[in-house]
């Protein structure tokens, strides 16, 4: 190694992330930091959004992130790169299984619940103390009934709040102003589907 620390500043010829992908994959240790560096505090404000108060008791948002990162890298050599974006979705798909799994505990933990009264297991995320519990169902399911680009690009910028110059390298978009245009149209799409699931109830 000769104690060579890569950087995105100090290789910005490099600064893609399919070519750390494939580094990493290559088993380059530097590369598999600079990915865990470059996405981990994303993962951890969207995480801390999500993980319930009381399952939050049970595994701090710092465990579940260096978990994701973990499952993540010991299963790099089956990720396929496609754009920029598909590893964050990647990150973030593998994290959204471990929060899931961390509520099914709190709920099936009446110990734990009892422990604490400040935190009940059942107790609502973030994002469901602000939006609801029900409107972020539907929200959920909405999601699920987009595109992947659409998708992406509502939750890079409504959950992660990423500026569009980012999604805009994120979803290989020429400019920011295309990236603004790809969330407001994904924005209306979902709209649609959520009153569509309202209607349906």
């Amino acid at each position: 190694m000769g104690g060579t620390v890569l950087s995105p500043s100090s290789t910005p010829s490099l600064d893609s992330t399919a070519s750390w992908i494939t580094r990493a994959q290559a088993g380059d240790g530097l590369a598999r930091d600079y990915l865990a560096r470059r996405y981990v505090d994303n993962l951890r404000r969207w995480a801390h959004g999500r993980l319930p108060r009381g399952a939050r008791d049970l595994s701090d948002t710092d465990d579940l992130v260096q978990s994701t990162l973990v499952q993540a890298f010991n299963r790099l050599r089956d990720f396929e790169p496609r754009r920029e974006g598909a590893f964050l979705a990647y990150l973030r798909k593998i994290l959204l299984n471990q929060i899931r799994d961390e509520i099914r505990k709190a709920r099936r933990s009446p110990e734990k619940a009892g422990s604490s009264a400040d935190l009940p297991a059942g107790g609502p995320s973030p994002m469901e103390d602000a939006i609801g519990r029900d409107l972020l169902g539907r929200y959920e399911q909405a999601l699920t009934k987009l595109t992947e680009d659409e998708r992406e690009a509502v939750i890079l910028r409504v959950e992660l709040g990423f500026r569009y110059k980012t999604i805009a390298e994120a979803l290989d978009l020429p400019s920011a102003n295309a990236a603004r245009m790809a969330v407001v149209r994904a924005l209306v799409r979902l709209g649609d589907q959520m009153g569509g699931e309202h209607g349906n109830r």
